[in-house]
């Protein structure tokens, strides 16, 4: 019998990772959201919050607040259509703030 080579352990940890995430609306966001707002974006901005399906994004300065405000329409479309491409958009409204970054993985 021939055995396949071990999987890299950042495979399982992510496994896991995704296993232990919490179901809120939140969570589906932050993971999805260097995906839908790209590797320069996500750099320097990052959701931390949702009240009623408004999800607040913190900036890194008032120009990416700026640029974002004008940015989230299509923001808004491929984030609902990557959370729920056959519901309801759960995300009615992006609300962009300047503050620090939360800290990262």
């Amino acid at each position: 019998m021939r055995r396949s080579a071990p999987r890299p352990l950042s495979v399982a940890l992510e496994q896991v990772a995704r296993a232990a995430a919490p179901a809120t609306l939140l969570a589906r966001v932050q993971a999805a959201w260097p995906q839908v707002a790209g590797r320069t974006v996500a750099a320097v901005a990052a959701p931390v919050a949702e009240r009623e399906g408004v999800v607040t994004v913190v900036c890194e300065s008032a120009v990416w607040s700026g640029e974002l405000e004008l940015l989230a329409p299509d923001l808004l479309a491929r984030l609902n259509a990557d959370l729920a491409p056959d519901e309801a958009a759960p995300v009615g409204r992006l609300r962009f703030v300047i503050g620090s970054l939360p800290n990262r993985p």
